[in-house]
């Protein structure tokens, strides 16, 4: 049977996006797959490398926020049939607070045989520090960077 396509293993990732964050979100990514979040708060790796540092992260994430769907997604084919570029937003709430947020998202991802091998993923600081009520903290971590 034929790998999955990127499409494909994207589309999956999104699946398991809107459900999560659950640790099964790793298993779509290889076992030295990179992980790139260059837009995270001053102090916040911007690279993570191995599936079971992205479940550990997902791990850390399920006791802050809950995920209930994704929506407007695109997913743009390149001319490398491994690389996809995906737009996306993500729904959920804050755990602690019931506070409700909305994330667009923009995903590289490189997939080969059916797994993630490499992603870098953008998304507004901003957003996030308005959800989890951190504008402060990003604002003195910027100002001290």
């Amino acid at each position: 049977m034929p790998a999955a396509t990127s499409r494909e293993v994207v589309d999956r990732f999104l699946r398991l996006t809107a459900k999560g964050p659950a640790e099964e979100t790793a298993d779509v990514f290889s076992e030295d797959a990179v992980f790139e979040m260059p837009f995270l708060p001053p102090g916040a790796p911007a690279q993570e490398a191995g599936r079971e540092a992205f479940r550990a992260h997902l791990r850390g994430a399920a006791g802050l926020q809950e995920f209930d769907s994704v929506d407007t997604v695109r997913i743009h084919e390149t001319a490398d049939p491994e690389v996809v570029v995906v737009e996306h937003r993500l729904h959920g709430r804050v755990i602690a607070t019931g506070k409700r947020f909305a994330l667009d998202i923009v995903m590289i991802a490189r997939v080969r045989d059916g797994l993630i091998v490499w992603s870098r993923t953008y998304s507004n600081p901003l957003d996030g520090a308005i959800a989890f009520d951190m504008v402060h903290d990003l604002l003195t971590g910027l100002t001290a960077a």
